[in-house]
């Protein structure tokens, strides 16, 4: 069996997008998933289904799988991805994107240039989750006989910790990144960020996502990391965070708003 899908990326966060309905859903099993998301096949770091509405114009439901075929409940740039499918197909200027904990709100802003309101921060540490009550601002965590101070936890849509450092490429994020992520203190695992001060309004950033490893770019860690810069005091909240292919505006007043590029749309069959 083949089905239609189509091929995306921000900044390099790459998809595999598939429409899907209510009458007759698509269902992709946890194998599958990890098989085809693997590098030596299609390869992506999320896998997103997406069901329109039916009654509400513009409006659609998603759900996100990462490529070790857990499902999440966020994914930024896959949002904005979407939009521009919705937008493109509809010939719309806006999209209402749902997923399983917020509404999204996006907006076209030139043929491949999108923003979207990712919602409020949450800081509570029950919501964040976090496995014990502690100072969410000042995480300290010792892996590998090294110890990281002051992390930041939030929850943007998916938990997140972020910490400021020198230098954000001095560690390897391959060997330290499964340590936090999977790190007891977070039951439900974590996306890690170390994030470099470049200037009151730019920062680059580091990322190993939850269930998907070393990304080129990951839409909620720049929200996160807009946020902290911003709570610290280090930034204005209105920042530019800089991934190796580009860089995403994060504007923070209570919610947060995220605009960059998405790719053209490219489709592909899958075979199942």
């Amino acid at each position: 069996m083949d089905i239609k899908a189509y091929k995306m990326d921000g900044l390099g966060n790459d998809f595999v997008i598939i429409e899907t309905k209510k009458r007759n859903p698509i269902s992709i099993s946890k194998e599958k998933i990890i098989e085809l998301g693997k590098r030596d096949n299609i390869g992506f770091d999320q896998m997103i289904f997406v069901e329109e509405d039916g009654v509400i114009p513009n409006h659609v439901s998603i759900s996100i799988f990462n490529s070790d075929g857990d499902k999440v409940e966020a994914c930024g740039n896959g949002s904005r991805c979407v939009a521009k499918i919705i937008c493109d197909k509809k010939k719309v200027e806006y999209a209402v994107i749902h997923t399983s904990n917020r509404v999204l709100k996006a907006q076209k802003i030139s043929n491949n240039n999108f923003r979207i309101s990712m919602g409020e921060p949450t800081f509570d540490w029950k919501k964040i989750p976090l496995s014990k009550e502690i100072d969410h601002k000042k995480i300290n965590l010792k892996i590998n006989d090294i110890e990281f101070k002051e992390g930041f936890a939030l929850n943007v849509g998916n938990p997140h910790i972020v910490f400021f450092v020198e230098n954000c490429f001095k560690y390897d994020l391959k060997k330290i990144g499964p340590l936090i992520e999977n790190h007891e203190l977070f039951p439900e695992k974590v996306n890690v960020t170390f994030a470099q001060l470049k200037d009151f309004k730019n920062i680059l950033v580091n990322v190993w996502e939850r269930g998907a490893g070393l990304t080129k770019a990951c839409g909620t860690a720049a929200c996160a990391a807009g946020v902290v810069g911003f709570e610290k005091s280090f930034t204005k909240n209105d920042t530019n965070i800089h991934f190796k292919e580009g860089f995403l505006s994060i504007f923070y007043d209570v919610a947060i708003s995220m605009t960059g590029p998405v790719s053209d749309i490219k489709e592909i069959k899958i075979k199942l």
